[in-house]
């Protein structure tokens, strides 16, 4: 009781702490957040840049909360908190250890993956929640052999793969471990339940993919980067070795801290390690792979979930070591989680030049105040770029459809009498810089 206690006030001082923060010191939502906003006030099965899942989301919010920025931010951490909540039940069902589960929970604070970059809602923030369940019912099935867990872990991995391509990763790692099982035991006709409700709820999805020239795949292709010479092919993973490692340094710190000596104490044939390492040393790895055969630039933020159970990891391996006084663990984990949310703020009121100051409320006005004059108070349809499109899409009163396309920013608004007339942003505020 005390543990799960601590748990809940834990995840409600999270979701409060970083609701608040970015709601006080940022005037505009992110980038991220206005884009799934563009894309979610025209819905489809897929957008140019990712799946739809994160439109669908925030397009839900919207519809019940309005243009609320506060909202977005609760948002992003309801699904950071969810993800807690899936590593504390697998730590609880591998360790048979309450305090173990919540401490590997506790781990993930020194990620900033979790905390300082959770404020955008995006894609990757997306998949937090889905990855978690994915691994929590993954391991359920193979444990209870349930059916209801089969269909839940199908839906599940469906609805991580429509928030972003790269939750295939995980799906491989997991299927690895599958295959070894499989091959130490008998073979189970549920097993084929997971891969068939996956398929079933993708099939819009990928009917849309093939209509629309796989535009999504193409675009994930080019964010990569075009490959300059051969050396790529060893320079950008080390690159992406050596940001691994600066991101992971509070978490390393906490782990020091935390375990009394590095001795480890495991073997290869356990099979709850051998998920583990499946499940998360094996979905990085396979990322390494790619970009050292293709040499692709993975770029950071792409790495949000896959460390989602590094502290369960760690845990799991040195369990034996853990220091009885945690004191100076607890100090140096509050010591990071007000750290965190004090450096975004500072940096979000001291810079003033960022995503987040655009003046989007305001230019949403001036236009509303513009067509008023010329008599087509009300806008029901937004051309142009996520960026400006999207924000005076979710700013205006009339909630007019963002409609994502290149060149001006054009406007189609009507009067009472149903006449609509064109216009573009600059016509309507030709002093507007962006």
């Amino acid at each position: 009781m005390a543990i799960n206690r601590q748990l809940h006030i834990f995840l409600l001082t999270h979701l409060l702490i970083w609701t608040l923060v970015p709601t006080i010191t940022n005037h505009n939502l992110p980038l991220d957040t206005i884009e799934a906003l563009a894309w979610g006030s025209n819905l489809d099965w897929g957008f140019n840049k990712h799946p739809p899942l994160s439109a669908l989301v925030v397009k839900i919010f919207y519809i019940i909360f309005g243009s609320q920025d506060w909202v977005y931010y609760f948002l992003s951490q309801l699904f950071v908190i969810i993800a807690f909540y899936f590593v504390f039940k697998l730590s609880r069902e591998i360790f048979g250890n309450e305090k173990f589960a919540f401490i590997s929970v506790l781990l993930l604070e020194g990620i900033y993956f979790y905390n300082f970059t959770t404020p955008e809602f995006n894609v990757n923030v997306c998949m937090l929640p889905f990855w978690a369940m994915a691994i929590y019912y993954g391991y359920k099935c193979l444990k209870d052999n349930i059916t209801k867990d089969y269909f839940i872990f199908g839906i599940v991995i469906a609805l991580g793969f429509l928030s972003k391509y790269l939750f295939i990763y995980l799906i491989i790692g997991i299927k690895t471990f599958y295959i070894y099982y499989i091959s130490k035991n008998n073979f189970k006709i549920n097993y084929i339940i997971p891969g068939i409700i996956f398929l079933l709820i993708l099939t819009p999805h990928l009917i849309w993919l093939t209509e629309n020239n796989y535009i999504t795949i193409a675009y994930g292709i080019k964010r990569t980067g075009e490959i300059k010479n051969y050396l790529d092919h060893i320079i950008l993973p080390i690159v992406f070795l050596g940001k691994q490692i600066g991101i992971l340094i509070p978490f390393f710190i906490l782990v020091i801290i935390l375990f009394g000596s590095i001795k480890a104490n495991f073997s290869l044939k356990d099979q709850n390690l051998l998920y583990l390492l499946s499940a998360t040393l094996l979905p990085i790895f396979l990322i390494f792979l790619t970009s050292l055969m293709i040499g692709a630039k993975i770029r950071t933020m792409w790495m949000t979930p896959f460390y989602l159970f590094i502290g369960t990891l760690f845990v799991y391996i040195f369990q034996n070591n853990v220091r009885t006084n945690l004191n100076k663990f607890n100090a140096m984990l509050i010591f990071i989680f007000l750290l965190s949310p004090s450096l975004y703020g500072y940096i979000s009121v001291t810079q003033t030049d960022k995503r987040t100051d655009y003046k989007g409320k305001q230019i949403a006005r001036a236009v509303e105040n513009k067509l008023k004059e010329l008599g087509f108070p009300n806008t029901f349809r937004v051309y142009g770029d996520e960026w400006i499109a999207g924000n005076l899409c979710y700013h205006l009163k009339s909630k007019p459809k963002c409609l994502i396309s290149s060149g001006d920013i054009m406007l189609f608004a009507n009067n009472s009498q149903g006449i609509y007339r064109p216009l573009t942003l600059k016509q309507l505020l030709p002093n507007l810089q962006k």
